[in-house]
């Protein structure tokens, strides 16, 4: 019986991939029959356009070239003022540490190249804690900076024909389980303080922890982008928005270690202090592989409150749970205005996962008076087969999830599911035509009321960035 039900699964991965890689705007096609005659869609295209090679860098995968990029990030920023710069990757495999970025800037990897993350912890600098965590999430020091760092910028693009960047996590993985790490493994791609941020048509493999971190930044799309890390592998990540405004999630694919795409803003006191949310996000046609994690998580990290996220048309295959709320007393915050259309799940061991006591905290200073408020849940049209659980909703004694909605679900459950399909505690709600039907907490209101659960109709401020057509011919 595994043995049929990893060939389905391999089946299933791959009728997802060609899927993908048909889907329009999902890989950039080179114009022409030149390597070097590119067209791409971004939020803004470049006056000026170099090679990694103009500034001494070596494709070989062995020479360092973490000098030749921050050398040509900073030659190229001098054109911030006239029409922005693109730096572009050819073919190769370019061995680098970490490098940042700059504003009216666009990094374009080519179909055939290769970022390697350096393995030389030397080349990865520390950094402070964010302001709203107050402490490493790994160890209670600094953190190392991520592969491609930028702070305080406007309008960064970082796109490619499906070029791929490579963290080589292994390394930083065994070094984890090993306790041996005295800081915060780093990311992939972090952006803090920006405004405008393009991240899309690439391939993101390995991460040394999250892939892409956008913080306290505003103003984001992401779409087109393929995460792969080990099913294992230790807190992988795929997409964070953290503490930011105003995100576009849409058509990515990802396979990791951890939740798909985690909405956080904050950590306990630090983001109760800090007090930014993430709001008016948006995420759309997600395919999700993670065996010990959810498809969409909100929170563990909620303290500055996560408020108006709007999910639809996902896809999630062999993934611990749907959409899954974690937070617990000591976190304060908030997550409400949640409104989920659309969800394909199948093999899965909850369908909806509510968790009021989840336990992580980042120090000993936390507020036992500091409860979180979770309400106005809302779930409609979803299809879930081969569910070992249908929902484990678990509230907070004195402070109960409220305002839960679910209408028009139907949930297959596996032949070795629980008995009870549903557990609830210290919640409230509403529900209509869900099968099999759910606790008494979640009042049947009839099957007149199927299409009950709110989503938002009017558009978001993100939805009226509009792609502009950048074409270039390089001689490289």
């Amino acid at each position: 019986m595994m043995v049929k039900t990893d060939w389905l699964l391999v089946v299933l991965l791959g009728l997802v991939l060609l899927i993908l890689e048909g889907a329009e705007g999902r890989k950039e096609r080179i114009l022409g029959g030149s390597p070097y005659e590119l067209a791409y869609s971004a939020i803004n295209c470049r006056k000026h356009s170099a090679s990694i090679k103009d500034f001494g860098g070596i494709g070989d995968g062995t020479t360092l070239n973490t000098e030749a990029f921050q050398k040509a990030v900073n030659q190229l920023s001098k054109y911030a003022s006239d029409g922005g710069a693109q730096l572009v990757i050819p073919a190769g495999h370019w061995l680098t540490g970490s490098f940042n970025l700059t504003s009216h800037f666009t990094l374009f990897l080519h179909k055939d190249a290769v970022l390697l993350a350096s393995q030389e912890i030397n080349q990865w600098p520390l950094i402070d804690p964010l302001p709203s965590y107050g402490h490493g999430r790994d160890a209670p020091g600094g953190r190392y900076i991520s592969l491609i760092f930028g702070t305080n910028l406007t309008d960064v693009i970082i796109t490619g024909e499906n070029g791929t960047i490579d963290g080589q996590g292994a390394l930083w993985w065994q070094q984890f389980h090993l306790n041996k790490l005295k800081y915060t493994r780093p990311y992939l791609i972090e952006l803090m303080h920006s405004n405008k941020i393009q991240i899309s048509n690439l391939t993101l493999l390995n991460s040394p922890s999250w892939n892409i971190h956008p913080v306290y930044s505003s103003n984001i799309i992401i779409n087109g982008i393929t995460i792969l890390a080990p099913v294992t592998s230790p807190n992988t990540d795929g997409i964070d928005p953290d503490s930011c405004t105003n995100i576009r999630l849409e058509d990515n694919y990802i396979v990791s270690g951890d939740d798909c795409v985690a909405v956080k803003s904050g950590w306990d006191e630090y983001g109760i202090k800090y007090g930014r949310p993430t709001s008016h996000l948006i995420i759309k046609r997600l395919t999700c592989i993670s065996p010990y994690s959810a498809a969409i998580a909100l929170g563990s990290e909620m303290s500055g409150g996560i408020q108006d996220v709007r999910i639809q048309d996902i896809t999630a295959i062999q993934t611990e749970s749907g959409i899954r709320i974690k937070t617990g007393v000591g976190q304060g915050g908030y997550v409400k205005d949640i409104y989920v259309k659309g969800m394909k799940l199948h093999t899965m061991k909850w369908v909806f996962w509510m968790t009021g006591n989840y336990g992580s905290h980042a120090d000993t200073h936390w507020d036992p008076k500091a409860l979180p408020e979770i309400k106005g849940i809302n779930y409609r049209d979803v299809v879930a087969e081969n569910v070992s659980m249908a929902g484990q909703l678990d509230g907070i004694s004195g402070d109960p999830f409220t305002g839960i909605c679910m209408s028009n679900v139907t949930i297959g459950l596996a032949k070795k599911s629980k008995k009870n399909p549903w557990a609830c505690t210290n919640i409230g709600g509403i529900s209509s035509s869900v099968q099999p039907p759910p606790c008494k907490l979640l009042a049947d209101q009839g099957p007149k009321k199927s299409g009950m659960c709110d989503f938002p109709t009017e558009s978001l401020p993100i939805d009226s960035i509009e792609m502009q057509r950048c074409s270039y011919r390089l001689n490289m």
